[in-house]
């Protein structure tokens, strides 16, 4: 590693929140080394494996590492979990900086950035406002989701929160904010994995269509450097997380405790 790499500072960048496991050492703008695996019952196994690889691939120790990020959510609970105790093992024991990065926003920011690169290379301007809407399947026909906008192909934004919705209800909440918009956005991405949800997808095309909108469907899966370049973003704003303290997004309660919770109104009513 060179000393300007280590000037600019190196991001260690880790999500599992998803059934792939995403992680990268990230330099200033250049990735080291980047692991994506499909594997979402092994997570909790080869997690500290992979990490070990990439340092022992990109030549640093964890003395070269300037803070880590991860990925909080929303998604798989278990999942998250996963790469959110290593990372807060990791920021204590190295004595390093936290940085917790929306899930969705990284798989935003990545499916972004990878069309935009298409779309330099087909000689494409990326002028005006573009909307990118990142799902993740949340079960029973519902979505873990939040809106993001690119103005200009420079400013990124958030206009909507993450959250758990019924994918149904997403493209209503849609349809009704296009119409508010008055033709100001000029394109639309829905990415993630859309294979479950791929009705609701092709309605959200013919909604974006009728307004004038040009609506790309765009399965993307979670890349690490991403989550380390939105960690970068953070880190420099100062927003740096307590390893003692920091817990994932888990946007909604988990089967155990919807259970528990509807066995304690029924005692209560009894």
């Amino acid at each position: 590693m060179t000393n300007e790499q280590r000037q600019e500072g190196t991001i260690l960048a880790l999500d599992t929140s998803t059934a792939s496991m995403a992680a990268a050492i990230v330099s200033g703008q250049e990735v080291l080394a980047e692991i994506q695996t499909l594997a979402e019952r092994n997570h909790s196994v080869h997690v500290v494996t992979h990490i070990k690889d990439m340092l022992l691939k990109s030549g640093i120790s964890d003395t070269d590492i300037e803070a880590i990020a991860v990925g909080n959510g929303p998604g798989s609970y278990t999942g998250m979990r996963i790469a959110v105790s290593v990372a807060k093992t990791l920021a204590w024991v190295w004595d390093k900086p936290l940085i917790g990065v929306s899930s969705l926003e990284a798989l935003a920011y990545g499916a972004w950035h990878r069309h935009s690169e298409d779309k330099a290379e087909q000689g494409n301007t990326l002028e005006g406002e573009h909307w990118v809407l990142p799902i993740m399947d949340a079960r029973r026909g519902q979505v873990y989701s939040s809106g993001f906008s690119m103005a200009a192909g420079t400013e990124w934004s958030r206009w909507l929160d993450d959250g758990v919705r019924l994918m149904k209800d997403f493209v209503d909440l849609l349809e009704q904010r296009l119409a508010e918009q008055k033709g100001r956005v000029l394109s639309l991405s829905l990415v993630g994995d859309l294979t479950l949800h791929e009705q609701e997808a092709a309605r959200l095309k013919q909604v974006g269509e009728a307004a004038g909108v040009a609506v790309r469907l765009q399965p993307f899966i979670q890349e690490g450097q991403w989550i380390a370049r939105l960690g970068r973003i953070r880190l420099e704003a100062g927003m740096v997380e307590d390893p003692h303290t920091f817990i994932p997004n888990y946007t909604q309660l988990t089967e155990a405790e919807v259970v528990w919770k509807a066995k304690q109104a029924g005692e209560a009513k009894a």
